[in-house]
C-alpha cells in the first residue's frame, strides 16, 4: 500500500505506533520518499495531522488504507534540509554540534566510520581522536556514544554529556 501511494502520490490513511510514547494514533500522511537505515525502513512523509515533515517506521504501521486524495508536495530540498541534517534517523530542528573524544584503542576504529557526512574528525597527538557532528535528537547518537563505553567522552555540549553519564550510571546499577 505504501508502494502505490508513493508511484500514485496519494494519501495515506494509517494506524502508527509511537514506541517512545507507547501509543498509538491515527495519522494521514502524503507519503513523499521511502529511507533504508540500520536494517529497518522509514517512511517520509508530510503529516496532514501535525503539518509538518515526519518520519515513520513501516514496522510500527498497524494499519495502512490508500486514500483518494492527492498527496501533498514538497520539495525534496526542503526534505533533505530537514530530515537528514542531523546524525542518525530521528530528525529535529536546527542541528547541534557534538564534540567526542575518542581514546587511542577506539580512534583506530573511528577514524574509518562515517557517522555523518558532514563530520570532521581531528587526530591528536596521543594518538586520540576528536569528532565533530551535527545532530538534532540525541536518542540514537548517545546509543551510539555508549557502545564505545570507556573509550570516548562527549566533550560538548554539556546536556549531552549529562545524558550519556546518566544512562551509564543507570546501567552499572543494573550490576
Amino acid at each position: 500500500v505504501v508502494g502505490s501511494a508513493l508511484t500514485k502520490r496519494q494519501r495515506l490513511e494509517l494506524d502508527y505506533y509511537t514506541r517512545s510514547k507507547q501509543s498509538q494514533r491515527r495519522r494521514v500522511v502524503s507519503p513523499l520518499r521511502l529511507v533504508h537505515y540500520r536494517n529497518t525502513w522509514y517512511l517520509d512523509a508530510w503529516c496532514h495531522d501535525s503539518e509538518g515533515l515526519r518520519r515513520f517506521a513501516l514496522d510500527a504501521m498497524r494499519e495502512v488504507q490508500l486514500l483518494p486524495q492527492k498527496a501533498k508536495e514538497v520539495a525534496m530540498k526542503t526534505v533533505e534540509a530537514e530530515l537528514d541534517s542531523g546524525y542518525g534517523i530521528f530528525a529535529g530542528k536546527g542541528p547541534k554540534w557534538a564534540t567526542l573524544l575518542f581514546a587511542k584503542e577506539a580512534a583506530a576504529w573511528v577514524a574509518n566510520e562515517q557517522w555523518h557526512p558532514e563530520q570532521r574528525l581531528e587526530p591528536q597527538d596521543d594518538g586520540s581522536l576528536r569528532m565533530r557532528l551535527p545532530y538534532t535528537d540525541d536518542t540514537e547518537l548517545a546509543m551510539d556514544i555508549l557502545r564505545h563505553g570507556a573509550q570516548v567522552k562527549v566533550e560538548a555540549p554539556a546536556a549531552l554529556a549529562r545524558q550519556v553519564a546518566t544512562r551509564l550510571k543507570a546501567a552499572l546499577a543494573q550490576y
